[in-house]
């Protein structure tokens, strides 16, 4: 089917090259209905006495002016807007560029190699293509400035609004139940309108992204992808293998791997060998030789990927428990007859119930603590005896799940709820008496409107969840060429899957685009060559290819000799159209102008840019000036030449200098030059912190007789001390100096205050100050120097005294231990007793009391004589200890 096509505007039937400007000029000359009305406003308005409707007419006439001059303007910018077909050109050379910048860094990696980007490529290409990405549900151009959403299953591109109202609608009808107890149970995914596959409806698109999902709403460049970000796409490869994607920001899959990795073989007998990580998996062809599942044969077949396959040879295998011998593949060696164990369990009643198996047969699964049915109380019995019932109330949640089983304790299954209760049917407008277990349903019919909001539900008892329409559609796709076929539904229709064939201008190349789009779509770009004579001073024109209207502008270069000699580089420009503007004034929106606002002529060449060098006045660089404007010139530098000072250098800017010598040296200041009037700023002697009293000046600086401020070493005293003196001295007089001569202030490690005099740097840790050592139980001390302490080197020991002391100590403590732990025995003993005489029933006469008689231990009887004496001993031992540290 042919669409039909015409120049810069819409229309049913072809149009012919260069019919398009004739047409709108014919469209412009017709003044619109809108326009007549506002002139016979503006003439009422004039003949009128009154203000105000001499305002209103003037207003109107304002608009009117307004609309014409934009209507205008618009014209203009279709004829000659660079989406016309005389830039086409340039669109593909731009269009290579960005796709070479895009494939740059992929192709670094795979030393130019592109084969395996076709697909990407062709993703690239129609992104590019005016009217080649169509938007498959409001079947419509997807524009470079509008969102778009784009499927991770086919990558087809859709219009974010259009696909949200999409998402929206699948929901509302996929989530529609059939069946009233599926309702908000599910959570229904929505489909891709184009492969159909499947989103959560948490992933319904609410932002728009780009294709690498980095950038949210990136920003319109020409010279990036449409939707694209520009950045380095960085997604993970499918399948993946731990690397990213290295394109730019690109639509459609991500190309395979390009990285080089060096890996073995399947079955790892070949050395490592460099490979694509795309196609990383190979086979040395080799014999396999793995061991395979059975433990007995190798793998012979050629080195593979993954497991190998089972063995097929056959053998004898015993079953899992050992007492049967059959014929089976070596793949299963395991495998089980059909005998019962009937072994006999640990406890000697039962036998092992258990089919071929291997192991142990475990324990009676009658033992241990059993629970009887309603499983409230528990009961350890021999497994030979089953559990009998509780007697209490079963209490297990009925099937209805809000009734308790009343029955007592019972094994097997409750019974169904008999309980009568007052039940409502589905709809909600009946009540009736009747047993738990049963349904309610009344015969009343639902008059809602089903979700097509065209028929009603008509179902009987209806909860209010009517189920989907079933029938036909029927209207009119977006394509206006076909009707829609699925059941009857709110919302958008599905896309029509039909597509047509649009043609270029001599029918040799064709496009398929979806129905409903050949009207709007721009044709195929055809690849055969234009013939048609070229229309400025070469003598051909550059080979374009066939396209509507008129030929591109002649980009060759203008190569015309120009007054310098030089030849004209730019490109040619001998029919380049100029704007036109002011020449006429119209009288009103009415009149239409009579010169066209752009008109084809001839331009006069540039001047010439050719580079020729040329010096600086200072002399500093040489620097390639257009040829036009080749003069000397300021670099914009300092001078920078030496001054008289022979210390500073000339701040003036770039200049011309007078040279009185012809053999003098061109880097000293000339006349022109600036006069320093700076200080001295030589460096002074180290640690001289004054500057020269002298102006900037040639040779070395006066010696210094300042006198500095500096505190000593201990950081007390200040001293005044000759610059001189400081700044010559070396590292020991420098020592001298600083010195206050008092005793050093600082504190020793130990505590004690240094004894040395005021010193630079560390204390000496050599303290021989005096201080008492005490042994461990702190009886004996002793006065020894305090450095002997801190190396560790003497320490006092407890004599036989001490020793005594604390041996006589820790008996008492483990006599009085001993003691605790007697009376601690009694006391529970006593405690038993009286418990055991209370379960023999002896609390029945609460007048009686019973007299337990316990036998005293010999350390009870005893304990005050021996306490004693001990305990005298050891006061009289602590008060001698503390006359003798005093």
């Amino acid at each position: 089917m042919e669409a039909p096509w015409r120049q810069g505007g819409r229309g049913r039937g072809r149009a012919r090259p260069g019919d398009g400007l004739a047409a709108r000029a014919g469209a412009a000359a017709r003044p619109p209905a809108p326009r007549a009305r506002g002139v016979a406003c503006v003439a009422a308005g004039e003949t009128s006495g009154e203000g105000a409707s001499e305002l209103s007419s003037q207003k109107k006439f304002e608009e009117i002016k307004k609309a014409n001059q934009a209507a205008a303007k618009k014209l203009v910018e279709d004829q000659f807007s660079s989406s016309s077909e005389d830039d086409d050109e340039d669109a593909e050379v731009k269009q290579g560029k960005i796709l070479a910048k895009t494939f740059t860094i992929y192709t670094s990696q795979t030393d130019g190699d592109a084969s395996e980007l076709e697909r990407t490529r062709q993703y690239m290409n129609e992104a590019f293509q005016s009217g080649a990405m169509t938007c498959l549900i409001c079947i419509a151009s997807v524009k470079r400035n509008q969102a778009v959403w784009s499927c991770r299953g086919c990558f087809c591109i859709f219009h974010l609004v259009c696909i949200q109202k999409w998402a929206k609608d699948s929901l509302f009808l996929v989530s529609s139940p059939l069946t009233d107890d599926d309702f908000g149970k599910k959570d229904y995914p929505w489909p891709c309108p184009k492969c159909r596959f499947e989103y959560k409806r948490s992933e319904t698109p609410s932002r728009y992204y780009c294709y690498c999902g980095k950038v949210e709403n990136p920003t319109l460049d020409p010279w990036l992808v449409p939707h694209s970000c520009g950045q380095i796409c960085e997604r993970e490869f499918k399948p993946s293998c731990g690397h990213k994607c290295l394109l730019l920001c690109h639509p459609g899959p991500c190309p395979p791997c390009p990285k080089m990795v060096t890996i073995t073989c399947h079955c790892k007998k070949a050395k490592p060998v460099p490979r694509r990580c795309s196609a990383k998996e190979w086979s040395c062809r080799l014999p396999c030789g793995r061991t395979l599942l059975c433990g007995q044969h190798t793998c012979e077949n050629s080195c593979h990927a993954g497991d190998c396959q089972p063995c097929p040879r056959v053998s004898k295998q015993r079953c899992i428990c050992g007492r049967q011998t059959a014929e089976r593949l070596c793949a299963s060696p395991q495998w089980q007859c059909d005998q019962v164990c009937g072994k006999c369990l640990p406890c000697g009643n039962h036998t092992c119930e258990k089919v071929c198996h291997a192991g142990p047969c475990g324990d009676c699964p009658r033992s241990g603590k059993r629970s009887c049915p309603c499983e409230k109380s528990k009961f350890t019995l021999p497994c030979t005896e089953d559990v009998p019932t509780c007697g209490d109330s079963c209490d297990k949640v009925l099937e209805c799940g809000i009734h308790k089983c009343s029955q007592r304790c019972h094994r097997g299954p409750c019974e169904i709820c008999r309980q009568e209760v007052e039940k409502q049917c589905r709809c909600g407008k009946h009540t009736k008496r009747m047993p738990c277990h049963k349904p309610y349903l009344c015969e009343t019919k639902c008059t809602k409107i089903r979700d097509c909001q065209k028929h009603q539900c008509r179902r009987k008892c209806c909860s209010g969840n009517c189920p989907p329409c079933d029938q036909v559609c029927g209207r009119t796709l977006g394509c206006r060429n076909h009707k829609c076929p699925s059941g009857c539904h709110r919302g958008s229709c599905n896309p029509c899957p039909e597509t047509v064939d649009v043609k270029c201008n001599c029918g040799k190349t064709v496009i398929k685009v979806p129905c409903g789009r050949e009207r709007t779509i721009k044709p195929p770009k055809c690849k055969q060559l234009c013939s048609r004579p070229p229309t400025c001073h070469h003598s051909t024109q550059e080979k374009h290819y066939c396209h509507f209207g008129r030929c591109p502008p002649c980009r060759q270069s203008c190569q015309k000799t120009l007054t310098c000699g030089h030849l004209c580089p730019v490109s040619c420009h001998d029919e380049a159209l100029v704007k036109q503007a002011g020449l006429h004034q119209s009288a009103g929106p009415w009149e239409q102008p009579l010169e066209p606002a752009f008109i084809q002529t001839a331009l006069p060449c540039p001047p010439c840019e050719v580079p020729i060098p040329v010096e600086c006045l200072g002399q500093h660089e040489v620097t390639p000036l257009p040829c036009h404007s080749a003069n000397p010139y300021s670099c914009k530098r300092f001078c920078g030449r030496l001054l008289d000072c022979q210390n500073h250098t000339c701040m003036k800017e770039c200049h011309h200098v007078t040279k009185l010598n012809s053999s003098a040296d061109g880097k000293k200041a000339g006349p022109e030059c600036l006069q320093c009037e700076e200080e001295c700023t030589k460096p002074r002697p180290s640690g001289c912190p004054h500057r020269c009293v002298l102006p900037c000046h040639p040779g070395d600086c006066p010696s210094c007789l300042q006198m500095l401020k500096i505190k000593c070493h201990c950081k007390l005293s200040i001293l005044y001390i000759e610059c001189l003196k400081l700044t010559c001295a070396d590292v020991k007089e420098k020592e001298l100096l600083i010195s206050c001569k008092n005793q050093c202030p600082k504190e020793l490690p130990c505590g004690h205050r240094c004894k040395e005099i005021c010193h630079s740097g560390s204390c000496p840790l050599n303290c021989s100050q005096k201080v008492k050592l005490r042994c461990l139980c702190k009886r004996l001390k002793k006065e020894i120097q305090c450095s002997k302490i801190q190396d560790g080197q003497v320490s006092l020991e407890c004599d036989a005294l001490c020793k005594e002391m604390k041996r006589k100590a820790s008996e008492i403590k483990e006599a009085e231990a001993k003691a605790a732990i007697e009376e601690e025995k009694r006391r529970q003993q006593a405690e038993l007793e009286a418990f055991e005489n209370r379960l023999k029933g002896r609390r029945k006469n609460k007048k009686r009391k019973d007299e337990v008689e316990v036998e005293q231990s010999s350390w009870q009887k005893y304990k005050n004589l021996i306490m004693l004496p001990i305990f005298g001993v050891a006061v009289v031992m602590v008060a001698w200890l503390m006359v003798y540290n005093d």
